[in-house]
């Protein structure tokens, strides 16, 4: 009998089986819930009125407001409003309020942890996967049945392994592996199963690196972006104060004779910066089949592209340079904590001195709300994950992806170009 993948030992666990197939439908129990305040309490309150229950279990569910902060009218008031009063109704301790986003918090404060089952009210919850955490997204509907029973039936999935060898070259970051994958794969190859990172070149990126393989993986149309835990991530978590068991390292990784749908091989070393074109991730290309586009807005924010690493990516294209007229940049860090060590450790001088703009941490531009939207006509170049049509604005915006090093570098320039020429 074959051995079992890391996404299987995950499920059969949850679910109480010694193992599962790829196929296999079955009921879960679920380790963690998270939701914001675009799809969280607003969207589920009334459900569990209608059925007259309540949450199973408060200690198990992490509430963040991330989406409509802070507030720039009335209706976004109202909504963090009633997320505020839903999460002192039904004892939510863990609630974070205009603390971050919420893919962020959740490693930064200790949540997760090796083969836990999680679930969360936002697309881009594979990012916990990035932990050893079976972690995916799902509609309000299901995540009001999350909250009254603590189970969810998931259809076991197939993994597809993807092996990245090599070590990335200055000037890049795992935002231009994943925009290469959806270039090259597509965004339906993977229909909703399971996509397993592996080899030298993730074990060698940092963890907020690795978030961004497992959160795009969404991108990539899968369910999780997994990656096995070693000594970094066990590391990483214990610092943030989670309990990680000794034996997660060995307990949670796919067994050497495990099956995989398919295999798929990335040679990091040789990857040139790559910048996606409107209105889709899979339009990506190498940085110089856009070179030259003018930028209006370069943008530094979401979950996927603002994360402390990221303002370094920044501000080491930025010292000693100036922003361009004509052009803005616009930072969200990802949590107030990294804004903090930002602060701390001369980031934000540096972003400020070069002329960019400060926002609060947050959702913000990346999903359409509050600050940084674009107007009718005006180009974007932005580290976020997506650049659907209308996403960040007007639908007769256009929206460019690249990594923070693109995106400084662009901003310096006023259009896009090389940011290795910016590093030599």
């Amino acid at each position: 009998m074959a051995g079992s993948t890391l996404a299987e030992k995950i499920i059969a666990r949850a679910s109480g089986r010694a193992r599962v197939a790829p196929g296999e439908i079955v009921t879960a129990r679920v380790d963690l819930a998270m939701m914001h305040d675009s799809g969280g309490p607003r969207r589920v309150k009334p459900m569990l009125e209608r059925l007259g229950v309540g949450v199973w279990d408060p200690a198990k569910v992490v509430l963040v407001s991330d989406h409509y902060v802070p507030a720039v009218d009335g209706e976004s008031a109202a909504i963090l409003d009633l997320t505020r009063k839903w999460a002192v109704a039904n004892g939510i301790a863990r609630f974070h309020d205009m603390q971050g986003i919420c893919h962020v918090i959740l490693p930064e404060r200790g949540y997760l942890a090796p083969g836990m089952f999680c679930v969360g009210g936002d697309s881009h919850s594979p990012t916990g996967g990035a932990f050893g955490a079976y972690m995916f997204g799902i509609g309000a509907t299901e995540m009001a049945g999350v909250l009254a029973t603590g189970e969810i039936w998931i259809r076991t999935p197939r993994t597809f392994r993807i092996r990245l060898a090599g070590r990335l070259a200055r000037g890049l970051s795992a935002k231009d592996v994943m925009l290469h994958l959806c270039r090259t794969l597509g965004l339906s190859t993977v229909r909703y199963d399971a996509i397993e990172y592996a080899g030298d070149g993730v074990a060698g990126l940092p963890m907020v690196e690795r978030m961004v393989l497992s959160n795009m993986s969404a991108e990539l149309g899968a369910q999780t972006g997994l990656i096995a835990p070693d000594a970094a991530t066990v590391a990483f978590l214990r610092a943030a104060g989670a309990g990680i068991a000794d034996d997660a390292i060995d307990r949670w990784r796919s067994d050497a004779d495990a099956t995989y749908a398919a295999d798929w091989d990335v040679d990091c070393g040789g990857l040139a910066p790559q910048i996606a074109a409107p209105h889709s991730p899979a339009n990506a290309d190498a940085v110089d089949a856009h070179r030259g586009t003018r930028v209006d807005q370069a943008y530094i924010g979401a979950c996927t592209g603002a994360k402390l690493s990221d303002l370094h990516m920044a501000a080491e294209i930025l010292k000693g340079r100036r922003v361009t007229a004509g052009t803005r940049l616009l930072v969200a860090p990802a949590s107030q904590r990294m804004t903090a060590a930002a602060a701390a450790d001369g980031t934000l001088a540096t972003l400020m001195d070069a002329g960019a703009i400060l926002l609060p941490s947050g959702c913000g531009a990346c999903a359409g709300y509050g600050a940084g939207v674009l107007a009718e006509g005006e180009t974007c170049l932005s580290s976020t994950a997506r650049n659907f049509k209308g996403r960040m604005g007007h639908p007769g915006s256009r929206v460019y992806l690249g990594s923070p090093y693109s995106v400084a570098a662009a901003a310096v320039a006023g259009e896009i170009v090389d940011p290795r020429e910016f590093l030599a």
